[in-house]
C-alpha cells in the first residue's frame, strides 16, 4: 500500500485540529507537519472532530464508491447465502448453518481492529483495492477446493474438508468487511456534516438492494445451478468490481505516520478515541449486547424460512421480497435523515425490532413471518445509520477507522457467541421439546401448531430481551451525555454553515 498522489495542501487533514475531542496520542495515524506547522487551514469553529473539508465533487465521488462497494458486497453476500442454503438443503442441520453464521461473525470480530488500523494508516482507495483482491483470491481458492473434492466429501460435517471449504469461503467474505469500514470513513471525507445521516441512509438503501438481489439469486442459483456455478458467478463479479475500482479516484489528504505508532493493530488508540467521546463506549456496549440477541436470528432465520416456505427456492424469492424493507428504510433516511437526536431514534427502533422479532413467528404462517421480516428489515437501516452518524460526528476523522474497527470487533464478536450457543440448543432441545406433548401443552396457547415451533419459542425469548435492552438504555447517563455531545456538534456545524 502506498501514499502517492496527495491532495493539494488545502485538503490536508493530517494536523490535529485544536478543537478535536481527543488529544493527539502517539498512536494517531496523523501528525503535525514536520516543519512545525499545520498543512491544513485553521479549523473553522464547530469542526469539532477535525473533519476534512469535502471536495467540490465529493458527493458524486461518494456515490461512485457506494455503487462499487454495493456490487462487491452483493457478490460476497450472494456466495455466503448460497453456502448457507446449500449446506442446509443437503444436510438439514440447523447446527451446521448456525456454526457457519457464527464463524463469519467471529472472523469479522477477530480482524476488525486490524482492518480499522489499516483504514487509518493507508489511503482508502488502496485499502479497497487490496481488500477486493483478497476476496477474489479466496473465492477462487474455494472454487479450486470444490473442483478437487466431490460434494459427498465437502458435505461430510464430521470430515475436515467441509470446514476448510466453509472457512476459506467465509474468509473471502470477511475480507470484504475491510471495504465497509473504509466506506464509513469516506462519508466523513466526502460528505458535509449535515448530510451524513442522509448519506448513511443511502448506504442502507444500497445494502437493501444488494440483499434483495442476493436473496433471490442465491436460492435460485443453488436450486437450479448448484454450488459450483455459484462460486464461478461470484469470482467473475468480484473480478469486475476490481477492474471498476481501479478506474475510480478518491481525493484524500496526506497521511502522516506518527512516531511510535502501532504497526498493525492499534487497539489502544481505538480505545482511547472511544473514551474521548463521553458516552460512546456505552453506545458500543449497547450495540454489542444487541448483537448478542441478533445472533439468534443469524442462526435460525434461514432454517425457519426454508421450513415455513417449503423450499429453498421459495425462501430465496421470499427473502428477496421482504429485503425490500432495507431499501424502503434506507430511502426514508436518505430523504429525511434521523431526526435531531439519532441516539434516541436508534434506541426506539431497537426496542421495536425486539417486539417484531418476538411476534413474527407466533404462528406457523408464511405471510406473518414475511410481513414481520419486512418491517424488521425496514427498521434496521435506521439503527445502523444512527451509530455510523454519531461516530462520524464525535470522533476525529484521523481516528475513525480504528473506532469503527474497535466497535465492530466487539459488536461482531457478540453475535457468534449466541449463534454457537443457540443452534445446538434449538436442534437438540427446543425443537424436539416443542414436538412433545409436554411442550405443546405448555406453549401451544402462544405458539400454535407447526413443525418449527421450537425455533419460534427461541424467537420470542430473544425479542423480549431486545425490547428490554432498547428501552432500558434510555435510563442511562451515557445516553444523556452522548445526546448532548451530538447536539453540540450539530450546533457547531450550523454556525460554520
Amino acid at each position: 500500500m502506498d501514499d502517492a498522489n496527495p491532495l493539494p495542501p488545502q485538503h490536508d487533514v493530517s494536523a490535529p485540529s485544536p478543537h478535536d475531542v481527543s488529544a493527539p496520542s502517539p498512536h494517531d495515524v496523523s501528525a503535525p507537519s514536520p516543519h512545525g506547522g499545520s498543512n491544513s487551514p485553521a479549523s473553522a469553529p464547530g469542526q469539532a472532530t477535525g473533519d476534512p473539508i469535502p471536495p467540490p465533487h465529493g458527493q458524486r465521488t461518494f456515490l461512485h464508491i457506494l455503487v462499487n462497494t454495493a456490487v462487491a458486497n452483493t457478490t460476497t453476500s450472494f456466495l455466503w447465502f448460497a453456502l448457507t442454503f446449500w449446506v442446509y438443503l443437503e444436510t438439514r442441520s440447523v447446527l451446521a448453518t448456525g456454526v457457519i453464521g457464527g464463524a463469519y461473525m467471529l472472523l469479522v470480530a477477530v480482524f476488525s481492529m486490524f482492518f480499522g488500523t489499516l483504514v487509518d494508516r493507508f489511503r482508502k482507495h488502496t485499502v479497497m483495492v487490496q481488500a477486493t483482491l483478497g476476496t477474489l483470491v479466496l473465492f477462487a481458492l474455494s472454487g479450486g477446493i470444490y473442483l478437487v473434492f466431490p460434494e459427498s466429501v465437502l458435505l461430510d460435517l464430521r470430515g475436515p474438508w467441509f470446514w476448510i471449504f466453509a472457512v476459506v469461503m467465509l474468509a473471502g467474505a470477511v475480507v470484504e468487511q475491510l471495504r465497509n469500514i473504509a466506506l464509513s470513513t469516506t462519508v466523513s471525507l466526502l460528505v458535509a456534516g449535515p448530510r451524513r445521516a442522509n448519506a448513511n441512509g443511502l448506504v442502507g438503501t444500497v445494502q437493501g438492494l444488494g440483499f434483495l438481489v442476493t436473496s433471490v439469486f442465491s436460492g435460485l442459483a443453488i436450486g437450479m445451478l448448484g454450488m459450483g456455478w455459484s462460486i464461478l458467478i461470484a469470482v467473475v463479479l468480484v473480478a469486475a468490481s476490481v477492474v471498476h475500482l481501479l478506474i475510480l479516484r478518491i481525493p484524500e489528504p496526506v497521511i502522516m505516520q506518527a512516531e511510535g505508532q502501532a504497526k498493525w493493530v492499534d487497539v489502544r488508540g481505538g480505545f482511547h478515541a472511544v473514551l474521548a467521546a463521553p458516552g460512546l463506549l456505552a453506545l458500543v456496549v449497547f450495540t454489542t449486547l444487541n448483537n448478542l440477541v441478533a445472533g439468534v436470528y443469524i442462526a435460525l432465520t434461514d432454517p425457519y424460512g426454508i421450513e415455513v416456505f417449503g423450499s429453498v427456492e421459495l425462501w430465496g424469492v421470499a427473502l428477496a421480497v421482504v429485503s425490500s424493507g432495507f431499501m424502503v428504510g434506507g430511502a426514508v433516511i436518505a430523504k429525511f435523515g434521523l431526526g435531531s437526536n439519532p441516539i434516541r431514534t436508534m434506541l426506539l427502533f431497537a426496542a421495536l425490532i425486539g417486539v417484531i422479532g418476538a411476534v413474527f413467528a407466533l404462528r406457523d404462517w408464511w405471510w406473518l413471518y414475511g410481513l414481520g421480516l419486512w418491517v424488521f428489515f425496514a427498521i434496521m437501516p435506521a439503527v445502523e445509520a444512527a451509530e455510523q452518524t454519531v461516530i462520524q460526528r464525535v470522533v476525529p476523522f484521523r481516528q475513525q477507522g480504528r473506532v469503527f474497527g474497535f466497535a465492530m470487533t466487539f459488536e461482531a464478536a457478540a453475535a457468534p457467541i449466541t449463534a454457537f450457543l443457540i443452534a445446538p440448543i434449538a436442534e437438540f432441545w427446543t425443537i424436539p421439546y416443542m414436538k412433545t406433548e409436554a411442550g405443546r401443552n405448555a406453549w401451544g396457547w402462544l405458539l400454535g401448531e407447526g413443525q418449527v415451533r421450537g425455533i419460534a419459542l427461541v424467537f420470542v425469548g430473544a425479542g423480549i430481551v431486545a425490547t428490554l435492552l432498547g428501552l432500558g438504555a434510555f435510563l442511562t447517563r451515557s445516553y444523556r451525555l452522548l445526546s448532548t455531545q451530538y447536539a453540540e456538534a450539530t450546533e457547531a456545524d450550523s454556525v460554520v454553515t
